[in-house]
């Protein structure tokens, strides 16, 4: 028997086999359209994901060359805490407004001027933010009333492919704490949050823990993906949080940088700890949390400024004209809040700058201050971490960013910090097939991911990057907090 395991990401849907004794037999992915309509805006289609998740489930059987009746359960991980809404029948009413969504930034001032901010941090965990649920709710009761008059159902990426699949609707309980609804202490639904958001208890699924099973494949759903109906599927994760476990975190100290579309900073904690700065998360080992920091825009910028302005160099072409460029990228800097800004600086109306440009700068330097800047990005929150008294004890790197030897070394080098690559690692995929595995009774004890992770050579910073970096890291700083008034009046 073998598990299947899904991630809902932002450029891909993946999709992967894990044998519990021979590991990964098989992957596959199609891709995801992340479109901005408008400046600071993100939306995706969940008719685009269940498609997806149809193809890569039919291709991984086939790779593997066994039908869905040899599928013991299902997992899915996604980006969290996106916002769908669904009528009364199931179907979607509005493109899925993604988490790093710049939106409300209106509505989010009008939700903060109605509550206790310090009062709301305590109780549920979470800053108000460009993420939290509530504003964008008011947003889309003030824009679209006549879509909300019909709305019944709110879910996110994953908890939707979970529906897609079973029927049910069921909300995994790191959606629930990073939406901003959830009383942390309580365990529940906050009724003063829901009320101010114009939505009750009624439109949201039960909160499960992720390895819970939460329901069957339905035969409608079995028909479309190639599963074989009755087959378990469980409550799923946040995909950060299932990449950060089957990356090995779980030790107090451990930390892992996300080299994603998205850039993602997790800190493994034994102990509640909630900073306004930063995300909270409930780690997918009960009783353990994961500090958050979460960038909106990191790899898509890579991408934006391919196929903006090098359509026809592919990526390890640019990394040799950065990699020829020197640290510094000889006084480049940028500011990579493209999609506004989540951790640290909680600033939806932010706006990316390139500073310090001349005539004598290449393709080749402004490509390596993107990747400088996503890194200083990263930095920012180390420093955050440094004034809570936290300190990485090990840091690992994944995602599809950690195949490029240039933006590993410059992360390494910002950073300075050791990075130990996880070697072929399929991310979120892998995590949400073994809490299938541990919720239909494969797996017994969660150290059992450590069989399915093998190390590449650890990334050394170079020592003799450190003084440059650190001076442009605090003119990173600085230029933040010199602009950050002037930033509004674009957004307007």
């Amino acid at each position: 028997m073998v598990l299947l395991g899904i991630d809902i990401g932002t450029t891909a849907t993946k999709g992967i086999l894990l044998h519990p004794e021979q590991g990964l037999i098989a992957e596959a992915e199609a891709p995801s359209t992340l479109r901005s309509p408008q400046a600071g805006w993100a939306e995706e289609d969940p008719a685009e994901w269940w498609a997806n998740v149809a193809t890569v489930t039919r291709a991984c059987l086939a790779q593997a060359g066994i039908d869905g009746s040899q599928v013991a359960g299902v997992g899915v991980s996604g980006m969290v805490p996106t916002l769908i809404l669904l009528d009364r029948e199931g179907h979607v009413l509005y493109p899925s407004i993604q988490q790093n969504d710049a939106r409300a930034y209106q509505e989010i001032e009008e939700f903060k001027a109605q509550v206790d901010e310090a009062d709301v941090l305590a109780r549920t965990g979470s800053a108000i933010t460009q993420q939290s649920i509530g504003p964008k709710l008011l947003w889309m009761r003030r824009h679209h009333p006549e879509l909300m008059e019909r709305a019944a159902h709110v879910l996110g990426s994953y908890d939707y492919i979970v529906h897609r699949l079973t029927g049910v609707f069921s909300c995994e309980r790191n959606w629930a704490l990073e939406s901003g609804l959830f009383d942390l202490r309580r365990e529940t639904w906050d009724e003063t949050l829901l009320r101010l958001s114009t939505i009750d208890a009624s439109w949201l699924g039960e909160v499960h823990w992720p390895s819970d099973v939460v329901g069957e494949v339905t035969p409608q759903a079995a028909a479309h993906t190639g599963l074989s109906p009755g087959t378990p599927v469980v409550a799923g994760s946040a995909d950060h949080i299932a990449s950060a476990f089957s990356a090995g975190l779980k030790e107090p100290g451990d930390l892992l940088v996300k080299l994603g579309g998205a850039g993602d900073i997790l800190y493994d904690l034994d102990e509640l700890v909630i900073d306004p700065r930063l995300f909270l998360d409930y780690h997918v080992i009960p009783g353990k949390y994961l500090l958050n920091g979460c960038m909106a825009a990191s790899g898509s910028i890579i991408k934006w400024f391919r196929q903006q302005f090098a359509p026809q160099a592919d990526y390890p072409e640019l990394d040799a004209a950065g990699g020829a460029v020197p640290p510094g990228s000889e006084g480049l800097v940028l500011l990579p809040y493209f999609l506004g800004e989540k951790t640290p600086i909680h600033d939806p109306r932010a706006r990316g700058v390139l500073f310090g440009l001349t005539l004598t700068h290449t393709r080749g330097h402004v490509y390596r201050a993107i990747l400088e800047g996503i890194a200083y990005g990263f930095r920012h929150h180390l420093a955050v971490l440094a004034e809570r008294g936290l300190t990485a004890t090990k840091a690992r790197v994944t995602n599809g960013g950690a195949r490029s030897q240039l933006w590993k070394q410059v992360t390494a080098d910002v950073l300075n910090l050791p990075l130990e690559p996880v070697a072929d690692h399929p991310g979120s995929s892998l995590g949400a097939a073994f809490v299938a595995g541990k919720g239909v009774g494969l797996f017994q004890e969660w150290g059992e991911i450590e069989r399915f992770i093998q190390l590449a050579e650890t990334v050394e910073p170079d020592p003799r990057t450190q003084g440059r970096y650190q001076e442009l890291f605090a003119v990173y700083r600085e230029l933040y907090e010199r602009n950050k008034d002037l930033f509004p009046r674009l957004a307007e």
